[in-house]
């Protein structure tokens, strides 16, 4: 299992699951309520910040062959937490190229606090999105619904419909370690969404994802999440400081896909690479697959 997340952008000073269903928003309880507000205010610093651009890069975030493969190594091949004695730890850890082998078939799963209008704008820009990442990867990604042949999950839900989720999880991953479950149901305040890609045992070509959004993130942030864990979900699990324009850079400069991402995602599924080859491997063909996307050499 391979588990990524976006968390702790810089705040500067701030301000002191369930399928969708049909019955009404149910009320937020107090831990939502100030979930909610606290986001709010994250939001507004990082905005005021200049950060969660939406430009995709542009003239001040240029960037090289070199670069670019640089960062391909380090997010592909790396992943971002390490299991030990039973926790999960946010360190950095070797590892081999993995991808999906197959199509991703997602759905979506609302908790009972997001209002119909949210459910009706974020299904529309996860659709949206899964048709350009299938333009990306060439990986076709279609909408499942209630489908049991769903492979990819993806849970928006509120601090008590996530803390529930326990029984669902262990059924989508059946041998799912506490850490990683613990992960989930006990999401710190300060990751504000993850991804969980799940491999049969000695494979590395992905076959279920997890992904966990919070539904009290306003809705930049919301969408933001949505981009950097479904695009870490395709095999891209690491994030790198030195990555720029990027999403895959905790600096929180960037909140959506940019040109530099978009790149990485076109090398990840290039045919020149394989899922389980390692870093020694993988490097003299991510800098020749780099140097012809850039047009030119490393």
């Amino acid at each position: 299992m391979a588990l990524a997340g976006c968390e702790s952008l810089p705040t500067g000073q701030m301000a002191p699951a369930t399928s969708p269903a049909p019955e009404a928003r149910a009320t937020p309880s107090q831990a939502s309520l100030a979930a909610e507000k606290y986001y709010a205010a994250v939001q507004r610093s990082l905005l005021a910040q200049g950060l969660l651009r939406t430009d995709g890069g542009g003239p001040d975030s240029r960037f090289t062959a070199r670069m670019l493969a640089r960062d391909f190594l380090r997010i592909a091949l790396r992943q971002e937490y390490t299991e030990r004695t039973g926790l999960l730890l946010a360190r950095e850890s070797g590892s081999v190229l993995h991808r999906w082998g197959g199509p991703i078939r997602y759905q979506l799963r609302y908790g009972p606090l997001v209002a119909p209008e949210n459910r009706a704008r974020d299904t529309r820009e996860i659709t949206r999105y899964a048709a350009r990442l299938q333009r990306l990867t060439g990986v076709k990604m279609t909408p499942a619904s209630d489908d049991p042949a769903a492979n990819m999950h993806i849970f928006i839900v509120g601090e008590d419909a996530r803390r529930a989720l326990g029984p669902q999880l262990r059924a989508l991953v059946p041998g799912i370690s506490n850490a990683t479950l613990n992960s989930v149901l006990k999401l710190d305040r300060d990751t504000y969404c993850l991804a969980l890609a799940v491999t049969p045992e000695n494979s590395p070509v992905y076959e279920r994802a997890i992904i966990i959004i919070r539904a009290e993130h306003p809705d930049l942030m919301r969408l933001a999440c949505i981009h950097e864990e479904m695009a870490q979900a395709m095999g891209l699990p690491n994030d790198s400081p030195e990555a720029r324009p990027s999403i895959f850079n905790d600096d929180g400069e960037f909140g959506l896909l940019t040109t530099h991402d978009e790149l990485l995602l076109r090398m990840l599924y290039d045919r020149r690479l394989k899922p389980g080859m390692t870093e020694a491997q993988v490097r003299p063909i991510a800098e020749q697959i780099a140097a012809e996307l850039m047009g030119g050499p490393v």
